[in-house]
C-alpha cells in the first residue's frame, strides 16, 4: 500500500503517538485497511478516498463512546496558609484549657459548656459548640491537640484553613447536636475529638467527590469513604468514656461537608472567602461561648 498515491486522505491526525494508534486499532477491528504514517511533527491515518466516509464514522462512534472515559485532570489545591488554621485550632484549645482550670470570671467552664443532652434539647444549642473545646485531662487535651492539629492540616490543604475549620466546626457541632438527640436527657460529652472526626470525614468526602469527578471505578470512588471509616472504627471507638455515638455522627457530617465541595469551589476557595469562612467559625465560637457563661 502507498499512501502517498492518488485516492488516499488523512483521516486522522494528533502529535499522541498513543491517540494515533488507537484509532488505528479502530480502523483494524472495522476491516478497514490504512496507514499511519507521521507528517509534520505528527502522527497522521490515511485510508484509501473510498473508505474515508466509512473511516471517519467509525472514528467519530469511537470518540463519542469514550468521551465520558476520559480521564478529568482536577488541580489539587494546595493552599499555602493551611498552617494558619491548625495554630488557630490549637491556640483555642489550650486558652480554654486554662481559663477551665482558673476558672475565669467565676464559672465552672466544665459546667457551663459541656453538651448535656436534655439542656440541648431545651434549647442550649451552644453546648453543641463549647463542648469541642472542653477536656477532661491533659492526656485527652494533647491527644486531641496532635491528631486534630494533624488532620485539620490536611483538611486546610484541600479546602484552605478558613472553609476547612467552618467544616469542622460546623460537621462536629452539629456530630452533638444529633447524638443529643438520640441520648438519654442526663447524657453529658466533652472534647474535640467529634470534630476531629468530622475533619477525617470532611477529608474522606472530598477524596470520593474527586474521585467521582475523575469517573473512577466503584471501588476507587468508595475507598477514601472505606478509609475513613475504618479509621474512624480504629480511633474512634476504644476507651470507656468514649462517646462512639457523637464520632460517628461527627465523621458523617464531616463527610457530607465534604462530598459537596465541588458546589463551593472557585471563588469560595479565595483569600478573602477563606478569611470570612475563619472569622465565621471564630464568631461562632465566641457567640456560643459568651451564650454559656451569660446562661450560667
Amino acid at each position: 500500500m502507498d499512501p502517498e498515491g492518488i485516492g488516499w486522505v488523512t483521516v486522522y491526525r494528533s502529535p499522541s503517538e498513543t491517540d494515533c494508534r488507537e484509532r488505528a486499532l479502530v480502523l483494524h477491528v472495522a476491516g478497514i485497511a490504512h496507514e499511519v504514517r507521521p507528517e509534520a511533527g505528527e502522527l497522521t491515518i490515511l485510508v484509501a478516498a473510498s473508505d474515508a466516509q466509512r473511516s471517519r464514522a467509525e472514528l467519530d462512534a469511537y470518540a463519542t463512546e469514550n468521551r465520558d472515559w476520559r480521564p478529568v485532570h482536577l488541580a489539587v489545591p494546595r493552599p499555602a496558609n493551611a498552617w494558619i488554621g491548625m495554630l488557630g485550632f490549637v491556640v483555642v484549645l489550650l486558652l480554654v484549657a486554662v481559663l477551665q482550670e482558673q476558672h475565669s470570671f467565676g464559672v465552672d467552664w466544665f459546667e457551663a459548656g459541656k453538651t448535656q443532652a436534655g439542656l440541648v434539647r431545651q434549647g442550649q444549642w451552644w453546648r453543641t459548640v463549647t463542648a469541642l473545646t472542653l477536656h477532661a485531662d491533659l492526656g485527652h487535651l494533647l491527644g486531641n491537640v496532635v491528631i486534630g492539629g494533624l488532620v485539620g492540616l490536611f483538611a486546610g490543604r484541600s479546602f484552605g484553613s478558613g472553609r476547612a475549620w467552618f467544616g469542622i466546626l460546623i460537621g462536629g457541632a452539629l456530630g452533638n447536636f444529633l447524638n443529643a438527640w438520640l441520648r438519654p436527657a442526663g447524657h453529658a460529652s466533652i472534647g474535640a475529638s467529634t470534630a476531629v472526626f468530622a475533619a477525617l470525614g470532611l477529608l474522606a468526602g472530598n477524596a470520593w467527590r474527586r474521585k467521582r469527578k475523575l469517573r473512577s471505578s466503584r471501588m476507587d470512588r468508595w475507598a477514601p469513604l472505606v478509609g475513613g471509616v475504618l479509621l474512624l472504627s480504629y480511633l474512634g471507638t476504644g476507651g470507656g468514656r468514649t462517646d462512639v455515638a457523637a464520632h460517628l455522627f461527627g465523621f458523617l457530617f464531616g463527610g457530607l461537608l465534604g462530598g459537596f465541595g465541588d458546589k463551593t469551589d472557585g471563588a469560595w476557595s479565595r483569600m478573602r472567602a477563606q478569611i470570612l469562612f475563619g472569622g465565621a467559625a471564630l464568631t461562632i465560637l465566641a457567640v456560643a461561648w459568651a451564650l454559656a457563661l451569660t446562661a450560667s
